[in-house]
């Protein structure tokens, strides 16, 4: 690779908005939940809705993250054993999410007095994870691939998701955020998907009433 390649290299940045999105819709939702059940609403139907749709939406991030991306950048950071080291603890991270989905799962049917205590180490654990991805795995991400990676990515994420699960993904991150963070979101996606949105999506999701909204 000559300087140039390396320069041209280093001048490309990856556009991570949709991924830190995401994340914060996951700390939306479990926010919600606390809420919800310490106001002694947790059985309501809008807020079970609420769970299944956040549960969906995270096991389907974190199966094309696992099948998909961290092999992505594993490749790309062949040589690099600290980057390597940081994919394997992102790995073994997503395997303790699903537990803990589970224990709020059980405690929820058979124990709810556990029901709290579930979703704090959920809440735990997954913030933690959030955290260490968007402090350690994205800058390593930034550093080894090309945007053309990331896109790649974002393309196998979005034929795991069809039609019907960009119908829910997209208004479920808009449920709720800042105008400016709705429009950096939207600023993202392709015109004919915002047009969609807004005249399709978005009135079928506030129909759900997700988390009783």
């Amino acid at each position: 690779m000559t300087t140039k390649d390396t320069a041209d290299r280093a001048a490309e940045t990856i556009d991570f908005t949709m991924m830190y999105a995401t994340h914060d819709a996951f700390r939306r939702d479990l926010g919600r939940f606390t809420v919800a059940w310490a106001a002694g609403t947790a059985d309501a139907p809008g807020v079970r809705a609420g769970w299944e749709n956040f549960k969906a939406q995270l096991l389907l991030h974190h199966s094309v993250e696992d099948s998909d991306l961290w092999p992505r950048v594993r490749r790309a950071a062949a040589g690099r054993p600290s980057g390597l080291a940081l994919l394997a603890e992102m790995a073994a991270e997503h395997a303790q999410i699903d537990p803990l989905l589970a224990a709020v799962d059980d405690a929820w049917a058979h124990s709810p007095s556990d029901l709290a205590a579930a979703v704090a180490g959920l809440a735990s654990a997954l913030e933690g994870h959030l955290k260490h991805e968007e402090d350690a795995a994205l800058p390593l991400i930034q550093s080894v691939c090309t945007p053309a990676d990331w896109r790649a990515f974002a393309g196998v994420m979005r034929r795991a998701q069809g039609v019907k699960g960009a119908a829910r993904y997209v208004p479920w991150i808009l449920d709720g955020i800042a105008p400016e963070e709705q429009r950096r979101f939207l600023a993202a996606l392709p015109a004919p998907v915002r047009v969609i949105s807004r005249i399709l999506w978005e009135p079928r999701y506030r129909q759900r009433g997700l988390w009783g909204s």
